[in-house]
């Protein structure tokens, strides 16, 4: 039905979406605690609330805490629904199109920020945001949504274009990051003039276009089979047709098959990436995921449209890690680059870590500017050691494991944080620096290992045609 295979468009209008929801979610609970918590409603307008005063500093340690602690609670009812979900959406895409992976985390979304819209409008209890949380996790959510975008840009590169697949990737993220920047940096100035309703709302409507964009205009990549063509008969090279149990059967076997269906040279390499990866989220997701409550703590006490100036200045990390990405690509092994991106992280997180004035916080920034070249880096290396018909099972798993990984991250984060924030508020910066350190080993093994990847690609398409036939032969 679509016309364009162009999936950028629906990347941007995502990010832009989800990170005007992402910063008002916290601020929105913030404020309602504050007045829950003190009888008070929260001073905006001014800086009185940052007093060095004993009261002051209590109700500002009560609300932090009670702040961290319903969004744990947030993550838990999104997470544990979404890992079943992004599983068995991204891996099925193999089998019915791309979409199949996007649509629901759309569908998802919409309902999660128009429940955001009717809590704020008639101030209904919070618990509601619980369940909202919930079903959108039900439907797959922001990590099932990117990783049909990731397969989608996989099956346009193919094996022909498999040397701009990295630099795709990188695009992709550039792209979420540069629109989730700008979503950030208007949703202050959009805070301050009309409330929080509004910002839920446009949110929705900007969900409903995408919808909108992706079921009619977005063209699938995947070429799928056609039925009618399938069932007149076969040709002397196709393979022989399964029965519909046995192709129920494969379509939810694909994760399994992805390891199963090769040899222990690729499952080596491929499980040391997924576990750098995976320790890569969880030292970035979880020193940036208590960014705002660092901010809005004293001494800095930031109000909303300082929150906004932070999160637009994050636009340039994004910018600066997909020039990298593509300039280094050119020069440097993929895992160098990886190796670079850790070292930014740390260092970023650690001048986090002691950053006392709203100066030095807004120069944070800058040392955090390469910090994002991991994430597509490792995703083009997973992608080019499995064929063209495995992309969507490797995306699944990737997905898996950065949502567990957010998931973990976040909790233990936000549990460490209110429990250091009376005696060092920055300590959890510099544990999520010392994580980085994990997947840097593991960068190292598969260097010192020389499992080299360009290798891998060229002898997995020999390896994957005689496994699959083997593992796919079920009994009559």
């Amino acid at each position: 039905m679509g016309r364009v295979l162009l999936i950028e468009p629906a990347v941007g209008l995502y990010a832009f979406a989800m990170f005007m929801i992402y910063p008002l979610l916290q601020q929105y609970v913030y404020r309602r605690l504050w007045f829950e918590l003190s009888g008070t409603t929260y001073p905006a307008e001014s800086l009185s609330h940052c007093s060095n005063n004993h009261s002051y500093v209590t109700i500002h340690q009560a609300v932090q805490k009670e702040t961290s602690i319903f969004l744990l609670k947030s993550e838990l009812c999104f997470l544990i629904p979404s890992l079943i979900s992004a599983l068995f959406l991204v891996s099925y895409s193999d089998y019915c199109g791309r979409k199949v992976a996007i649509v629901p985390p759309l569908v998802g979304d919409t309902l999660f920020a128009l429940c955001y819209v009717l809590v704020s409008r008639f101030s209904f209890s919070l618990t509601y945001l619980l369940a909202a949380s919930f079903l959108s996790g039900l439907m797959g959510g922001p990590t099932t949504l990117i990783g049909g975008c990731f397969a989608y840009v996989a099956d346009l590169c193919g094996e022909d274009l498999e040397g701009q697949k990295t630099v795709r990737m990188a695009r992709l993220d550039m792209i979420l990051g540069v629109l989730s920047g700008l979503a950030s940096l208007c949703t202050g100035f959009y805070i301050k003039v009309a409330g929080f309703t509004w910002p839920f709302l446009t949110a929705v409507f900007l969900h409903l276009i995408n919808l909108f964009y992706v079921l009619v205009v977005l063209k699938e990549s995947l070429v799928l089979p056609n039925p009618s063509l399938s069932s007149s008969g076969h040709s002397a090279t196709e393979a022989p047709r399964l029965s519909q149990s046995q192709a129920l059967i494969v379509r939810l076997q694909g994760v399994y098959l992805l390891f199963a269906a090769s040899k222990r040279r690729r499952n080596i390499v491929l499980l040391l990436m997924l576990a750098a990866f995976a320790f890569f989220r969880v030292a970035l997701q979880g020193g940036m995921s208590i960014f705002i409550l660092y901010e809005l703590n004293t001494p800095l006490c930031w109000s909303e449209v300082f929150v906004g100036y932070g999160s637009g200045l994050s636009t340039a990390i994004y910018l600066v890690s997909f020039a990298g990405v593509a300039l280094l690509s050119r020069y440097l092994p993929d895992a160098y680059i990886i190796l670079l991106g850790l070292t930014s992280v740390a260092a970023g997180l650690i001048m986090a870590a002691f950053a006392k004035t709203t100066l030095l916080m807004f120069l944070v920034r800058l040392p955090l500017l390469l910090s994002i070249m991991p994430t597509p880096v490792l995703r083009s290396m997973m992608s080019k050691i499995v064929s063209g018909s495995e992309q969507g099972a490797m995306f699944a798993c990737v997905a898996f494991v950065e949502m567990l990984s957010v998931g973990v991250s976040f909790t233990m984060f936000s549990s460490i944080y209110a429990a250091t924030l009376s005696w060092f508020s920055g300590f959890s910066f510099l544990l999520a620096a010392g994580l980085t350190l994990i997947p840097a080993v593991l960068i190292c093994v598969i260097l010192c290992l020389r499992l080299d990847v360009y290798e891998e690609s060229i002898i997995l398409t020999e390896e994957m045609m005689e496994n699959h036939t083997e593992i796919l032969e079920l009994p009559p």
